[in-house]
């Protein structure tokens, strides 16, 4: 796909982001029954309302272009590795948050093409606050709920103290020994935490230096930040700094990565042993 018709794509997949946000809103602020998929996590009604209204758009908008969502029924990497261009999604992105009426969840639509993220689109309906990027034209940030105007984002460089992200809903020992490692090297830092993608479009926007994630998630957890992180002047990449890729294998689980704003640091050293060995 070309530049410039990205870019042209780029708003109608805002728009479509902010409509399933208009509909896990209805859902949280009249209560919701919260059930469990087969993997052990969890989904509400707002998950599945997000997820209908997403597929229907993307099919009305570009319906050559399959979809792969959290939410979809399983399809087959025999099946997958046919698509060189298709749309990840993530109808609700940080759905433990949402539980538990926390406001930093999000809906994540990416295009991915050729196995990178070329199109980006975070939308936190509950903050008001939407992050989109399409490859080669920048990435910006907007909020509805102080009217701004749309503002192109960069992630940072060289901070005079360092500031981390982390979960909220997963802390892991692997992540603390990251931490500790750094600590006895170079000193004090800051942690910031926060839910879902939210923590990758820190970086993005140069509130954050790193955000090492050492522990599981799955490829639409981290497609349309990709792309904004990227666009930002930031990178996302695997823990040993090779490129992070999309629908390359059977399974859909990332493995461990940093998204990184400031590129001056060997964070690498820093990384425990249990970390290199996943």
């Amino acid at each position: 796909m070309k530049s410039k018709q990205l870019e042209q794509l780029l708003p109608d997949v805002v728009r479509i982001a902010k409509q399933a946000g208009v509909k896990i809103m209805e859902v949280y602020e009249a209560g919701f029954e919260v059930e469990t998929k087969a993997d052990k996590s969890p989904v509400t009604t707002a998950d599945l309302a997000a997820h209908d209204l997403i597929e229907k758009e993307l099919n009305k908008l570009l319906p050559l272009f399959p979809i792969l969502s959290e939410e979809s029924l399983g399809v087959s990497y025999t099946e997958r590795e046919k698509r060189e261009t298709y749309w990840l999604v993530d109808p609700l992105d940080g759905t433990k948050e949402f539980i538990k009426r926390y406001d930093s969840f999000t809906v994540n639509i990416a295009l991915i093409h050729k196995n990178e993220s070329i199109l980006g689109v975070i939308y936190a309906p509950a903050l008001g606050i939407s992050y989109y990027a399409c490859r080669g034209h920048g990435s910006y940030k907007e909020s509805t709920k102080v009217k701004s105007v749309p503002h192109k984002i960069t992630a940072r460089k060289i901070p005079k103290k360092t500031v981390f992200a982390g979960s909220r809903s997963h802390p892991g020992k692997t992540l603390s020994a990251f931490l500790e490692n750094y600590k006895n090297d170079l000193g004090d830092y800051e942690l910031v935490s926060m839910g879902s993608s939210l923590k990758m479009c820190m970086v993005a926007e140069g509130l954050v230096d790193l955000y090492p994630r050492l522990w599981g998630t799955s490829e639409w957890d981290t497609a349309a930040a990709h792309c904004i992180v990227d666009e930002a002047g930031g990178s996302l990449v695997k823990i040993d700094l090779s490129p992070l890729l999309y629908n390359t294998k059977d399974s859909l689980l990332n493995p461990y990565f940093f998204t990184i704003g400031d590129n001056n640091v060997d964070w690498v050293k820093y990384l425990p042993k249990e970390a290199l060995n996943c």
